[in-house]
């Protein structure tokens, strides 16, 4: 019995290897494509990686950085927002540039108050409180000058009236007297010829110094809200409220690097810009610049669009532009080169979209 069953098996395994082979060996239909791939419309012409941008004379997008770092703490714009030049777009915590701002403020008004003290002195009541000193000290003076004269009368007539002390302490105090009624008339002339006019240059240029500072701490204060460079749309906004923002940017969380805290791109309107990177080995087989015809293809489409040549960069670069990765080592150098078109009514094209493009060569 037991021959008979392991035959059975081998048997039953043998008839199921071969279904299973049938089964798998069936072509299923092989599934259209997604869109059909892109087809050179000319007889010769070279492909292209493009990338949509905002018409422009130079450089690509806007990228918005603060100079100054700072929390977030509001957001005034939307993506997609159409915005005239100097519009604020974001706000950065400033509460403590606030305050030094307001210190610097006091500290230039405290200046000012005390340059004009010293530009209005003398100060009347100063003047007449010292021209009273003066009175005063004139009056000691006479007083003793009498005493001294009566002693003296007295001590001729008899030596005996007076002691040589007494006659001695009037004349010291007569002389004493003198030399303070002088001291206090030079003063009251220090007094109503007003400040120093080098005390007040000194004063002036503390003013200025101090004013400056407050200017610039205001200066930077302004800097404190990102505004909007020139007229056009807002593309993209990476930060969001209670973020932390800095001069290199918004730390992303998905590439673990710094992204701009805003992209802007100048009016759409009626013209985009679409910057394609041609292959260094193509680059011979270019045609002159002033016969440049090129056409794009929208991905996922068979729409083709002409393209009006621009300009091109006249600098080979490594062709990492479409990746964005800094630190990818690449062998493959290309050329940039710039066409114009205006997007038609019922396409939805964006700036950073991806296309294909074809340019004919000699």
């Amino acid at each position: 019995m037991k021959p008979k069953f392991l035959l059975a098996l081998v048997i039953l395994g043998l008839v199921g290897g071969l279904v299973s082979a049938y089964v798998y060996g069936i072509r299923g239909k092989p599934l259209p494509p997604a869109y059909n791939p892109a087809q050179n419309p000319y007889a010769k012409g070279i492909y292209a990686n493009g990338i949509i941008e905002s018409y422009q004379s130079n450089g690509a997008n806007i990228n918005i950085y603060p100079e100054v770092p700072g929390t977030v703490t509001r957001i005034l714009v939307k993506e997609g927002d159409k915005v005239n030049a100097a519009a604020p777009l974001l706000l950065l915590d400033d509460s403590v540039q606030q305050a030094t701002v307001e210190q610097q403020k006091a500290q230039a008004e405290a200046a000012l108050a005390m340059l004009r003290e010293l530009k209005a002195q003398p100060r009347s009541e100063v003047l007449r409180v010292s021209k009273a000193q003066v009175d005063y000290a004139a009056a000691q003076l006479r007083t003793s000058r009498d005493t001294m004269i009566k002693l003296k009368k007295s001590f001729a007539l008899d030596p005996k009236s007076v002691s040589k002390e007494q006659l001695d302490t009037a004349e010291n105090t007569a002389k004493a007297n003198q030399a303070n009624l002088g001291v206090l008339r030079r003063q009251y002339e220090l007094t109503k010829a007003g400040a120093w006019v080098y005390d007040i240059q000194n004063q002036q240029h503390l003013y200025e110094a101090l004013s400056k500072t407050y200017a610039s701490g205001a200066a930077l204060l302004a800097k404190y809200t990102l505004r909007a460079p020139v007229d056009g749309v807002v593309l993209a906004i990476n930060a969001a409220v209670g973020s932390f923002a800095s001069p290199q940017g918004i730390y992303d969380t998905y590439t673990q690097g710094s992204d701009p805290v805003m992209v802007m791109s100048y009016p759409q309107q009626p013209y985009l810009e679409v910057r394609c990177y041609i292959d260094e080995i193509l680059i011979p087989r270019m045609s002159p610049a002033s016969k440049l015809n090129a056409q794009m293809l929208i991905r996922g489409t068979t729409d083709r669009i002409p393209l009006e040549f621009e300009r091109i960069q006249p600098y080979v670069s490594p062709k990492i532009e479409l990746s964005d990765q800094r630190t990818e080592r690449v062998d493959v150098r290309v050329l940039p080169v710039l066409f114009r078109f205006k997007p038609p009514q019922d396409m939805n094209i964006y700036p950073g979209q991806l296309v294909d493009v074809y340019v004919e060569t000699q």
